[in-house]
């Protein structure tokens, strides 16, 4: 979150300068990805979105990913209306993203039912994670876990990996590839180059979360060779496919 999405909105800037964004983070401790650290996370939910409220922001997003996902079903649903509460009561009342939840819509506002994941967690997470997915209605044909348990070294993996690694994955029945289904995996890098590789559409959580990030101020969801999700092909295609409900209605 506080690597990549501040760079994507660097990268829009350099071709919208007059599109500028002020990016600030409220941090909820984790240091290994388990599920029990991951509870402890979400139990600081409260007191980071306190401190988010004061700046009285456009839009609050948070993460991670598993950290919903692990909780069961639809759990970003609960954690964004939590987070929103809490705004409330603050004052403030901002669209709020999780990641989670922007993965899942990303995923369908590309017309993809199956994908093929890649993530840095042990291998249960990334079942729950892939069964977060298929309760939201998208099939998961494949999964490769890297099985990194530390959520520093989660950070520091290189997304050059990713060019080559994602080649282990069963794509033959995929519509798209989840390059990395965890904000804190870097793949931003990779995400074009895989793209052309496989001739699929690629996006991760962290592009997924800047979608839904850009679609919820009213600008348009670009940003330069950050995937096929925010290409200004597929929001060239959204604009052709709205007009075209518009006039069938």
């Amino acid at each position: 979150m506080e690597t990549e999405l501040p760079a994507m909105l660097r990268a829009r800037g350099r071709v919208l300068p007059d599109d500028r964004f002020i990016f600030h983070s409220s941090r909820m401790r984790m240091k290994r990805v388990t599920p029990d650290e991951l509870r402890s996370m979400n139990a600081q939910t409260d007191r980071a979105t306190r401190e988010l409220a004061d700046l009285r922001p456009d839009v609050v997003a948070t993460a991670c990913l598993v950290a919903i996902m692990a909780q069961g079903p639809k759990h970003h649903l609960l954690a964004e209306n939590e987070i929103g509460e809490i705004l409330a009561e603050e004052g403030q009342r901002p669209p709020v993203i999780s990641s989670a939840g922007a993965l899942v819509s990303g995923v369908k506002a590309i017309g993809a039912k199956k994908v093929a994941i890649m993530t840095p967690y042990m291998k249960p997470l990334t079942k729950m994670v892939a069964d977060y997915l298929e309760d939201s209605g998208i099939e998961v044909v494949d999964t490769l876990s890297f099985e990194v348990p530390d959520n520093l070294d989660v950070a520091a993996l290189d997304p050059e990996r990713l060019i080559n690694e994602w080649k282990r994955l069963n794509i033959s029945n995929a519509d798209a590839i989840v390059a990395s289904a965890c904000v804190q995996m870097p793949s931003l890098a990779a995400l074009a180059r895989i793209e052309n590789a496989s001739s699929l559409p690629v996006l991760s959580a962290a592009t997924a979360t800047t979608f839904e990030i850009l679609t919820s101020l009213g600008v348009t969801p670009t940003v330069p060779d950050a995937g096929y999700l925010l290409s200004p092909e597929f929001a060239a295609h959204r604009i052709r496919q709205t007009a075209a409900e518009t006039a069938a209605c």
